[in-house]
């Protein structure tokens, strides 16, 4: 005999992951000072290099190398050996910033490590309004993908389960966002890349249980509540081994890849496991909530018309 799980007794986990949730960001802008945001959301100069050593050169080192430049951040690359590293300088909007700051990176790596070992790959300059643009964008497109996800929802099935869906898909985003800010992982195109890919994996999940619901609604008896709860135990074979198998790929990039791709990885272990578990708990505990709200006033309608009824 298969056990019966009772998932929608458990409501609370929605208010543990708010207040997680709020701590997040709280650290993130009171500790942290706020998100760590890449050049591609702040104007300023990227550089890739790589000193020629026998010996793994700590990123350490070439950060205090670096630290007479205001604002300067370093990242490795590849492999410990081979010694790339990523130097980020946020524009200060002085004259001439790009080539003074290109200059000063290279004068303060030549004169530690020697001229002859430090090559510099490329350097990419981003202005102002290039991040700006792309911050807009980036914001709109988001809101517009939400959107696009609400009408979806409420047409193929009905508003309870469109506005559930999106409240788990705002919890997943909100739970990474506060990873990403306590962590210190830096936020990038690629950061934006995991969000979205967490959005389409969630309401993928959410949709199946959601499918579930509808059929167990139309074919079986007992309280709205019992049939959501029945819908998630027949569903979570299913949500157990997709998730695990995503989490096994996904893993495998994480240790075996470097620089962002790793800080990529990373975010989609992080908001697999949350969203697997909004789509669990988050999803079903509000839209069992709005039907027994719906129940309720029915309810109350029905007596109050009986009493009518009954007084006439």
């Amino acid at each position: 005999m298969t056990r019966n799980f009772n998932f929608t007794k458990y409501k609370y986990f929605g208010i543990i992951s708010t207040v997680l949730i709020i701590l997040g960001f709280i650290f993130t802008f009171t500790v942290k000072g706020g998100f760590n945001l890449g050049i591609d959301f702040k104007a300023g100069i990227n550089q890739q290099i790589a000193i020629s050593s026998s010996e793994v050169i700590e990123r350490v080192s070439v950060l205090d190398t670096l630290s007479g430049i205001k604002g300067v951040q370093v990242q490795r690359v590849g492999s410990d050996i081979e010694n790339r590293f990523v130097v980020k300088v946020q524009d200060s909007g002085e004259d001439n910033f790009q080539s003074a700051v290109a200059s000063s990176i290279k004068t303060a790596l030549d004169s530690n490590f020697g001229s002859s070992k430090v090559t510099i790959l490329s350097t990419e300059f981003v202005g102002g309004s290039f991040s700006s643009n792309l911050t807009q964008e980036v914001l709109f497109l988001t809101f517009f993908a939400l959107l696009l996800i609400l009408a979806y929802v409420w047409i193929r099935f009905h508003l309870n389960y469109a506005f559930s869906a999106i409240v788990a898909i705002f919890h997943d985003v909100l739970f990474l966002l506060a990873f990403i800010g306590v962590t210190g992982l830096e936020v990038s195109t690629g950061t934006i890349a995991a969000v979205l890919t967490i959005i389409g994996y969630s309401l993928n999940d959410t949709i199946v249980i959601f499918d579930r619901v509808r059929e167990n609604v139309k074919e079986s008896s007992g309280s709205f509540e019992e049939k959501v709860n029945t819908s998630l135990n027949e569903s979570l074979s299913r949500t157990i081994i997709t998730s695990l198998t995503t989490l096994i790929a996904v893993t495998s990039i994480f240790i075996l890849a470097d620089g962002q791709i790793k800080d990529f990885a990373l975010s989609l272990i992080v908001g697999i496991v949350i969203g697997t578990y909004s789509s669990i708990f988050v999803a079903s505990s509000v839209v069992v909530t709005w039907g027994n709200k719906i129940a309720s006033n029915r309810h109350a309608k029905f007596e109050t018309s009986s009493k009518l009824s009954v007084d006439k």
